[in-house]
C-alpha cells in the first residue's frame, strides 16, 4: 500500500505542477482578447511562447502514471469522459496550432481568427477540467465493472459548471500576474489595472463554490475533522490568495506571482485531502463501487519499477523546465524572432 500511495502522490504532484505551469498559459490565453493592440498581443504570445508547450509535459505525466500506475482508475476515466476529453483534446490542439499560426501571415483577419482561437481555446480547456474536477467529488454513477452507465448530462450539474467556471477565474487571475511579472512600462501598467477585477472575480466564484462544496458534500472536511492540524491548508490556502493583492500592491510582482503558485498548490492539496483514497467516486453504492487507492493500483512489481522510472525521468523534467525559465527569465522585449 505504501506504493501505491506513492503513485497516487506523484499523480496529485503531477496535477498541481500542471495547474501552476499551464495554468497562467491559460489566463493569458483568456486574457488575450482584451489586450489593446497587435503588439500587446503578441507580448501576451512571447511571454508564454518558450515555456507553454513544456508546461503540458506534466499532463502527459498525469495520463501516464494513471494508465501504468492505476489502470482500472484510466480505464474507467478515459471511457466514462470520452467526450469531454476528446473536446479538451481539439482544445490543446487548437491552441497550439492558434499560437505557431498566428504570426504566419501578415493579415488582420487572419490574426484575429487565430486569436481568438487561441483565446477560446484556452477558456474551453480550463472549463473542461473544471468540469472533470467536479466530476470527482460530486461522482459519477458506475456498475459493479467500474463502467459507466450515466450521460453526457451526468457532468454538466450546476455544481461542476460553477467548479468550471472557478476554475477559470482561477487561471485568469494567475496568468494576469503572470503578465505583470513578465511586462513594463504602460502595458505593466495596464495589467496591474485588471488585477483587482481578475482576483474579485476568482475570490467571488471560490467563496461560492466553498460554500456549495461544504453544504452538498461534507465528505470534503472529514479528514480534516480527524485531524484537526489540517485547518492549516484552508487557512494557509486564505493566507496565499490575501497575499497576492499585498504584494502587488508592494510592487513585488515575484512574489504575487509565488503567492497565486502557493494559492493554486493549497487549493489542490485540500482537493486531494478531501477525496483521499477515492479515486473515481460512483454515485451508486457508492462504498462497493468506487475505485480507491487500495482496490486499483497496480502490482507491486509494477510499481516499483514505475517508482524507479519516475525517480529517474521527474527529476530531468524539473531540470529541463527550471533551466527554461531561468534562460527566459526577465521582463519581455519584441524582436525579429519573435511571435
Amino acid at each position: 500500500m505504501m506504493l501505491a500511495n506513492f503513485w497516487f502522490l506523484i499523480v496529485v504532484v503531477a496535477l498541481i505542477f500542471y495547474a501552476m505551469l499551464d495554468g497562467f498559459d491559460l489566463g493569458v490565453g483568456m486574457l488575450h482578447p482584451f489586450a489593446r493592440d497587435d503588439t500587446e498581443r503578441r507580448i501576451f504570445l512571447n511571454a508564454i511562447g518558450p515555456v507553454w508547450d513544456g508546461n503540458e509535459v506534466w499532463l502527459v505525466i498525469v495520463g501516464g502514471a494513471l494508465f501504468a500506475g492505476f489502470t482500472p482508475v484510466y480505464a474507467t476515466v478515459f471511457s466514462a469522459f470520452y467526450t469531454p476529453l476528446m473536446a479538451l483534446l481539439c482544445a490543446l490542439i487548437l491552441r497550439a496550432v492558434a499560437i505557431e499560426f498566428r504570426s504566419k501571415v501578415e493579415s488582420i483577419t487572419w490574426r484575429h481568427l487565430w486569436d481568438w482561437i487561441f483565446s477560446l481555446s484556452s477558456l474551453m480547456i480550463a472549463f473542461l477540467a473544471g468540469i472533470v474536477l467536479g466530476c470527482h467529488i460530486q461522482g459519477i454513477p458506475l456498475d459493479p465493472y467500474g463502467n459507466f452507465t450515466g450521460t453526457l448530462s451526468d457532468f454538466f450539474s450546476p455544481f461542476t459548471i460553477l467548479l468550471g467556471m472557478t476554475t477559470c477565474a482561477l487561471f485568469a487571475m494567475h496568468g494576469n500576474v503572470y503578465l505583470l511579472m513578465k511586462t513594463e512600462g504602460a502595458l505593466h501598467d495596464h495589467m496591474r489595472s485588471w488585477v483587482r477585477y481578475t482576483i474579485g472575480v476568482f475570490i467571488l466564484f471560490y467563496i461560492a463554490l466553498s460554500g456549495w462544496t461544504l453544504h452538498k458534500f461534507p465528505y470534503m472536511l472529514e479528514t480534516i475533522k480527524d485531524y484537526p492540524v489540517l485547518f492549516a491548508i484552508p487557512l494557509l490556502t486564505i493566507a496565499g490568495i490575501l497575499a497576492i493583492p499585498y504584494f502587488i500592491h508592494r510592487g513585488f510582482d515575484g512574489w504575487a506571482f509565488l503567492s497565486s503558485c502557493f494559492s493554486i498548490l493549497m487549493l489542490f492539496v485540500l482537493f486531494g485531502i478531501g477525496t483521499y483514497p477515492v479515486m473515481v467516486l460512483s454515485t451508486i453504492e457508492p462504498a462497493t463501487r468506487s475505485l480507491t487507492v487500495y482496490n486499483s493500483h497496480s502490482s507491486e512489481l509494477t510499481l516499483k519499477v514505475l517508482a524507479i522510472i519516475v525517480a529517474i525521468g521527474v527529476p530531468l523534467v524539473l531540470a529541463y523546465g527550471a533551466y527554461i525559465y531561468h534562460v527566459f527569465r526577465g521582463k519581455v522585449r519584441l524582436d525579429d524572432t519573435s511571435y
